[in-house]
């Protein structure tokens, strides 16, 4: 059974940056390096809303919010996609989602909470 696990958030000061981990489990390598993964988040309030996104190829693409700031990248040998996040302001403040698309099927992670507050 595949499984998304997120790591990294935590409370960050605005101006810092923070970097998420989606490790991938229960799927094999061709089937992962053959996936498109993507960050959402949610802030209290309000709906889900896609942050970035990364193709097999690593061809990438970014909510404009987040263009310039964020950085989506993945390592496909360790099964795992990484979300570098920098120049945190307070509005980034949500609870962060992995989710990946493998074969025909969509898979969530559990979510991380990610805060930026003085």
């Amino acid at each position: 059974q595949v499984q998304l696990v997120e790591s990294g958030g935590g409370l960050v000061q605005p101006g810092g940056s923070l970097r998420l981990s989606c490790a991938a489990s229960g799927v094999t390598y061709s089937r992962f390096v053959t996936s498109v993964v993507n960050w959402y988040r949610q802030a209290p309030g309000k709906e889900r809303e896609l942050v970035a996104q990364i193709k097999p190829g690593g061809s990438t693409s970014y909510a404009d919010a987040m263009k310039g700031r964020f950085t989506i990248s993945r390592d496909n040998g360790h099964y795992t996609v990484y979300l570098q996040m920098n120049s945190l302001k307070p509005e980034d403040t949500a609870v962060y989602y992995c989710n990946a698309n493998i074969g025909i099927e969509f898979y969530w992670g559990q979510g991380i909470q990610v805060t930026v507050s003085s």
